[in-house]
């Protein structure tokens, strides 16, 4: 207890702004870490003591963060997918979530089927980020959208099991529908303040941490841990590490476990004075498995040599005549004026499931120099205020700042046909003080008809294919009214009608609500029918 209370004291006094900022002539100490990412990575940034005792995590990318890959229901060695809903990755980051000290319970699926990708609709609510599990041959996988909305079950907790990740944090309980254990995610999670999103690769991106103001100055060790999926190579592939056999649904996804998470070290000092230091080599792997927090020493099943995989998903980058894959620098920071408010927001392109936003940089004191970064984020159906806007979601993709007055570009994924969202932007600088809030709205347009699943409506109505409901309607169709001409007349005209249908409810939830009601007859008809395979 004593060191999660210690951890969240350096937590809260590394993410405000102290109380002695103007009496210190908005003075400050921050360590800035500078690297440059491959594509798809999952990134976590902490710092040791020299004697390996945890000081704090400064920052992790959203998929751990905030949407909880780490502790979700379903077996770890699940297959996975673009927007894959499923599966704890507790390969992620071994090294970090057990150097951290935190323990949550573990999220099991709430039927227990924990090697079964479909679940009842009962126990599943909305789904706000995630897609649902996808074949490889689905024209969604390409696009790497969702095709319509969802429904996933957010699990409940094991009281027997612990888990070294917390638990998703964006998402709000749906009564009736999700267990009680939904309720307590959000003030369970830790990490909201450090979170962010993914950054864009093959770009130098930089990570400022405000120094909590009663940590002494000395040496430390800054750590990284940098993850990637399908990242093969000829000793960690699908043949080593296969997918899963013998379960539900084994065609959806595929295989993901590649070479294992990679860590890099830079030793570094804090002092009075600025001081740089500089990493280049990886220092080790995480266990493969995720079983424990061993750092394992480079060796030859590792790739170097491909930029972008193994011990190179750090980028080499060369900046101010200095090579290097890390580079942390702290230093004292004088900020003498809170940001600018962005001007102009605005979108400039809504697809159905995409917004592509614009906005005129601010300054960093005022309209002078370049921000630290942005904090963007966006919900649906109500506005965003300043109450608000730290439960938002936040953007998939971060951006990389430009001098004042210039024009920023950011787009919005994963967004539902038909629906009216807000978003907000604020800038950020060194020692994390926010600018003015700046919102906008927008809607997007109507889902257009394309292809649907055979059993159309009912998928629509339940908004998966892989419902329970749904496959037992398939199989009543299948087994029995293909059985005989009448059966099969009935099949061909409702796939005469019912695309229209399925296309008409699919976008709104009163009608998939209604259709539901219709459907639900049926289903406990079939339910208990004896369907020859």
């Amino acid at each position: 207890m004593r060191r999660r209370l210690l951890a969240a004291a350096l937590l809260a006094a590394a993410t405000t702004v102290p109380a002695s900022r103007a009496d210190a002539a908005n003075e400050c100490r921050v360590v800035e870490t500078t690297f440059k990412p491959a594509d798809k990575l999952q990134i976590v940034v902490w710092v040791e003591d020299t004697a390996g005792n945890f000081v704090g995590t400064l920052y992790v990318t959203d998929a751990v963060g905030r949407r909880g890959i780490g502790n979700r229901p379903g077996r770890f060695d699940f297959n996975s997918g673009p927007m894959w809903p499923y599966g704890r990755r507790i390969t992620t980051f071994p090294v970090w979530a057990h150097r951290h000290g935190e323990t949550y319970p573990v999220l099991l699926f709430q039927n227990n089927e924990d090697s079964n990708l479909s679940h009842p609709f009962s126990q599943s609510s909305q789904e706000t980020h995630f897609c649902r599990p996808l074949r490889p041959d689905e024209a969604a996988w390409d696009t790497g959208s969702c095709a319509s909305a969802i429904f996933t079950d957010k699990g409940r907790f094991d009281t027997n099991q612990t888990s070294l990740y917390p638990p998703r944090e964006d998402i709000a309980r749906v009564e009736g529908i999700d267990d009680i254990s939904v309720s307590m995610f959000d003030t369970m999670n830790p990490l909201d303040q450090v979170s962010g999103a993914t950054p864009l690769p093959d770009v130098p991106f930089s990570v400022t941490w405000p120094i909590p103001e009663d940590l002494p100055v000395g040496n430390y060790v800054l750590w990284m841990e940098v993850a990637k999926e399908f990242d093969f190579n000829s000793t960690y592939n699908p043949t080593s590490f296969p997918e899963p056999t013998g379960i539900p649904w084994a065609e959806y996804g595929e295989p993901y476990r590649g070479q294992p998470s990679v860590v890099y070290s830079v030793p570094f000092t804090i002092g009075t004075d600025a001081t740089t230091a500089f990493g280049m080599g990886y220092a080790g792997y995480g266990d493969p498995d995720g079983l424990d927090g061993a750092v394992n020493p480079p060796d030859s099943t590792i790739d170097t040599a491909t930029p972008g995989s193994g011990g190179a998903r750090l980028l080499l980058h060369t900046e101010d005549a200095d090579t290097f894959r890390v580079r942390v620098v702290a230093r004292p920071e004088l900020d003498m004026a809170d940001p600018g408010a962005p001007t102009e927001l605005a979108s400039v392109d809504v697809s159905q499931r995409t917004a592509l936003f614009r906005f005129i940089a601010p300054g960093d004191d005022g309209m002078t120099g370049t921000v630290t970064g942005y904090e963007i984020r966006y919900r649906a159906v109500t506005p965003i205020t300043e109450e608000n806007f730290a439960d938002s979601s936040p953007i998939a993709t971060a951006i990389d700042p430009d001098e004042p007055g210039q024009v920023q570009d950011f787009e919005i994924t994963g967004l539902l046909p038909e629906t009216e969202y807000w978003v907000g932007v604020r800038a950020f600088d060194d020692c994390k003080n926010y600018g003015p809030l700046v919102t906008s709205t927008f809607r997007t347009p109507e889902r257009a008809t394309g292809e649907v699943d055979a059993c159309f409506v009912a998928t629509a109505a339940y908004g998966t294919p892989m419902a329970n409901e749904v496959s037992f309607l398939r199989s009543f169709r299948d087994g029995i009214l293909r059985q005989s001409v009448l059966g099969e007349l009935f099949v061909e005209t409702y796939y005469t009608v019912g695309p229209a249908f399925s296309t008409t409810i699919d976008h709104s939830d009163v009608l998939r609500q209604a259709a539901r009601a219709e459907l639900a007859p049926l289903v406990d008809l079939v339910r208990g029918l004896k369907v020859e395979e």
